[in-house]
């Protein structure tokens, strides 16, 4: 009776025959489903962490964006804006025997163009006088930490102020920037550099580029820092021109913090408001987009017509960064 039930009983080889596990559970399923379950718990304490900042968030920025777009399809008034009625998009364009519009005002696509040019020109500049300070700062010599110190002091400053100081430096009766040139020979009459408007947008360039310079530079400099010291002793070694080293090793390494450095920047160079309200006012030459919605807003006291501006500045805005983050994802990923 006991070797029919031995013979009866399926043996441990013919349940699980050569051990492939055609019967046995596979240990990869458990940790699998392991696996899936410590992700998912990520996941939910992830967005249990961040449901305060995105509430805070929403009430912080979300809900006076959504505000100033429902003004942008009102006529309100700064005088009444309780009495504000729906007009839907005509402070953006509408044709009543003619275009009328923010779309359709010349000096709302003048100022698109200074914003533009003023962020392309300045956040280049920048972004190359970053990396020459970087490199230099990089470098071993008496005096480093007083340097690295004394090269913040731009970037600490206040905007306001700093632009201040240079209007004062720039004016065209006392400033010290003409008495310069003039001593020097390089120019014949004191300049008005704030108040030509073949001057005033590369003076404004010229301060913010000053004042935005050591940013960019500090964060270069902490990418410079991390990098590993074996590669430029091989590049030494094998007798590479430091120029190569720099273009083939130190840049591409350094570009994720560069991007990041840029992105910043052209962030704010995209809003920028105080340095330039501050050196030249309402003039046509360097207004920009924040400073055309704040004189609906303000002085005309067009409520409507100042909230499509700031409308469409966020909207440029947010285009602009997905784009740039696009093609920075696109490049540092090898194309994939």
């Amino acid at each position: 009776m006991a070797a029919q039930e031995s013979n009866d009983a399926p043996s441990e080889n013919a349940r699980y025959p050569g051990g492939n596990g055609s019967s046995r559970p596979s240990a990869e399923g458990p940790h699998r489903e392991r696996g899936t379950r410590v992700r998912r718990q990520r996941v939910r304490a992830a967005w249990l962490f961040l449901t305060p900042m995105l509430i805070g968030l929403a009430v912080v920025a979300g809900w006076p964006l959504m505000r100033t777009f429902w003004f942008s399809l009102t006529d309100a008034s700064l005088s009444s804006l309780g009495g504000a009625q729906f007009i839907g998009f005509e402070n953006y364009l509408v044709f009543d025997n003619g275009w009328y519009g923010i779309l359709a005002d010349p000096l709302w696509w003048q100022s698109v163009w200074n914003t533009l040019y003023f962020t392309l020109i300045s956040v280049s500049l920048e972004a190359v006088l970053g990396v020459i300070v970087a490199m230099v700062l990089n470098a071993r010599f008496r005096g480093r930490t007083l340097v690295r110190a004394a090269m913040l002091i731009p970037w600490a400053i206040p905007t306001v102020v700093s632009a201040k100081i240079w209007a004062w430096m720039l004016n065209d009766q006392f400033g010290i920037i003409n008495h310069m040139l003039l001593g020097v020979g390089l120019i014949d009459t004191p300049l008005s550099w704030t108040a030509d408007a073949s001057l005033s947008m590369w003076a404004v360039i010229m301060v913010d580029v000053w004042k935005a310079t050591p940013f960019v530079a500090l964060l270069v400099l902490a990418a410079l820092q991390m990098l590993p010291s074996d590669c430029y002793e091989a590049a030494r070694v094998d007798g590479i021109s430091p120029v190569k080293v720099f273009f083939r090793v130190t840049l591409p390494l350094i570009t994720p913090a560069l991007l990041v450095a840029v992105i910043f920047r052209a962030l704010d160079a995209l809003r920028v408001f105080d340095v330039i309200y501050v050196l030249t006012s309402n003039a046509a030459s360097t207004m920009t987009m924040s400073i055309y919605a704040r004189q609906q807003l303000v002085e005309f006291q067009d409520v409507g017509y100042g909230s499509a501006a700031s409308t469409l500045l966020f909207m440029i805005i947010a285009l602009v960064t997905v784009v740039y983050l696009y093609l920075g994802r696109h490049r540092l990923g090898g194309g994939k």
